[in-house]
């Protein structure tokens, strides 16, 4: 359990943190809907600082261990579909996005789980996957200091110029990561067909 695993750990219980702000503040009447949504943000940032510095020690320590491998993307997995979920149920996010994520990432998790039988082959991550992740969490960090809707603006005038920035700046972000989520699992589909083929032994 060497520093790496811990901060993975540390990742994973921050998001249970998370959830708790929403369940005990749904409508933000308690603390207004802006501060509740400042203080989960706040949580996101750190789990998503953790994400960052984990991998960084591990790799320049020479920490990666079999239980970082597998625990790892599975925290950024809860990290990124909880805050998600959390926005459909404010209504800031439609339900389709974080479907399409979860689709994805059991498609990817299905592939690897296939090439890990396969003799521990290896597909290896496309630009497009890069690009999700980074898209990813910079439109989660600002839906999380933007208090209105993803693509609020669309329907909604916003009379700020900087929210009105904002909310179009969030709006692009979500959705090049849903476009950079489809080309990648669509990249796991092409590159890992081999792995279906079956032995002539």
């Amino acid at each position: 359990m060497n520093l790496a695993n811990k901060l993975t750990i540390f990742r994973i219980i921050l998001v249970p943190l998370m959830v708790i702000v929403a369940i005990i503040n749904p409508s933000g009447s308690l603390l207004g809907i802006s501060t509740t949504f400042w203080i989960m943000g706040i949580i996101f940032i750190i789990a998503s600082i953790t994400d960052k510095l984990d991998g960084y020690i591990a790799r320049s320590r020479n920490q990666i261990t079999t239980f970082g491998k597998f625990l790892d993307p599975i925290a950024d997995k809860i990290l990124v579909l909880t805050a998600m979920i959390i926005f459909v149920e404010y209504d800031k996010l439609p339900a389709w996005i974080p479907i399409i994520v979860a689709f994805r990432e059991f498609l990817v998790s299905g592939f690897r789980l296939v090439a890990s039988q396969k003799g521990g082959q290896v597909i290896a991550a496309s630009v497009w996957g890069k690009l999700k992740t980074v898209t990813q969490m910079i439109a989660l960090v600002l839906m999380f200091i933007d208090s209105y809707s993803y693509g609020y603006f669309i329907t909604n005038p916003i009379d700020n110029m900087g929210l009105k920035i904002l909310n179009i700046i969030t709006f692009i972000m979500m959705t090049i990561s849903v476009i950079a989520t489809i080309f990648s699992g669509y990249d796991y589909i092409k590159n890992g067909k081999d792995l279906f083929k079956e032995d002539s032994n």
